[in-house]
């Protein structure tokens, strides 16, 4: 901006500020205005929709499924897709981060004094990329499905078998992971690696015979699937039987 683009825009700033009206009482009196409709719409959402209760607190569930509160949910579902173990870091702490950093020095990369969008490529597409990547990861992470689950790709012995041998399979998986069975065990690129041994290629090491018997009188501190229901113990042993 010129020497004379700045007096003609002080001529015209002085000529809109003498004709405009005083912030005290006019700006505030709708500032205010606006707040009391948003605190009773708030208000009314809360008498008339009720607050989401969920059910009562159990520390011995093995099948709670966690979810944060809306505003966190495009950060659950960057962890989400992220299921290495080396990359949560990275998930949860660098990418917001680097975001964070980005939009705090975007007036330094950006240094265009105008203020229609479009005349403000980086600024206009900054805004809408940051905004529609936290919209679809907010309403992926709302519908995403139990976290109770192993990424495994079902064997093609399995899918070979017919489609009761891939349900059965599935409900091998499902239960597993409402087990907490990864706590302890490494099944892929699932759970941790210990204190229990690897189990990806254990229908390769102990026939199911064996599998059904460690389930049921297995070495401490593994607890036993005894008490399970037949079907549950059942489709446990035939999923761990296909692993190899």
């Amino acid at each position: 901006m010129n020497q004379a683009e700045k007096e003609e825009y002080l001529r015209e700033y002085g000529i809109l500020k003498s004709e405009g009206k005083p912030f005290f009482p006019y700006a505030i009196a709708k500032d205010s205005l606006m707040a009391v409709i948003v605190i009773a719409v708030i208000i009314a959402a809360s008498l008339v929709l009720g607050v989401q209760m969920g059910a009562k607190v159990n520390a011995a569930t093995s099948s709670y499924d966690p979810r944060p509160d809306w505003y966190f949910l495009f950060l659950f579902e960057i962890l989400r897709q992220l299921p290495v173990p080396d990359l949560v870091g990275l998930a949860t702490i660098g990418i917001p981060t680097l975001c964070m950093i980005l939009l705090f020095l975007l007036p330094f990369y950006d240094r265009s004094p105008e203020r229609r969008p479009e005349r403000r490529p980086v600024a206009t597409f900054s805004a809408i990329f940051v905004m529609g990547a936290m919209l679809f990861l907010t309403i992926n992470g709302a519908e995403a499905g139990t976290p109770y689950q192993l990424i495994f790709k079902t064997p093609s012995s399995v899918i070979k078998a017919g489609p009761a041998a891939v349900a059965k399979f599935e409900g091998g998986r499902l239960a597993i992971a409402e087990s907490g069975c990864e706590a302890c065990h490494t099944i892929g690129s699932n759970g941790n690696p210990g204190p229990g041994p690897e189990l990806t290629a254990i229908g390769a090491r102990i026939p199911a015979k064996g599998i059904a018997k460690t389930l049921v009188n297995p070495t401490y501190p593994m607890p036993s699937f005894k008490r399970l229901p037949p079907k549950k113990f059942e489709a446990i042993v035939y999923f761990l039987s296909q692993l190899k």
